[in-house]
């Protein structure tokens, strides 16, 4: 399991990314007081995403983060009734997939489950 991600991100950008995340399940948490300063976190479980704070983020063209949504319809749902665009992906190791971009500008690999979790009947 991978502990965290870190994003580079404008500060103004910040509120605009923790509600994105909160559609598709993650919450707000306080970073540790070293780190007040240079970032601000979003955590689901023992995961958390740190928004670092820098004035020209660099966000990968083609790369991405992969995040388990669970309810994956209904974070679709939610996203769109925000007004955040979705991408259908084909379906891979039987997970239905989407794309989605958060208001920084990452884009996220949204998955149902991931490939170490079959459910009966997937070879693939």
């Amino acid at each position: 399991m991978i502990d965290h991600v870190a994003l580079e991100t404008r500060r103004s950008d910040v509120p605009a990314c923790v509600a994105f995340w909160a559609l598709i399940g993650w919450h707000e948490v306080v970073p540790p007081d070293a780190l007040l300063d240079i970032a601000s976190w979003v955590a689901r479980g023992d995961q958390t995403v740190h928004f670092l704070f820098v004035d020209e983020p660099v966000v990968e063209p083609v790369g991405h983060t992969a995040v388990i949504c669970p309810d994956l319809p209904n974070a679709i749902a939610r996203l769109q009734v925000a007004g955040h665009e979705v991408t259908p992906r084909e379906n891979i190791w039987g997970s239905p997939r989407a794309y989605a971009v958060d208001p920084a500008g990452h884009r996220l690999e949204l998955m149902e489950f991931g490939p170490g979790v079959r459910p009966p009947g997937v070879n693939r």
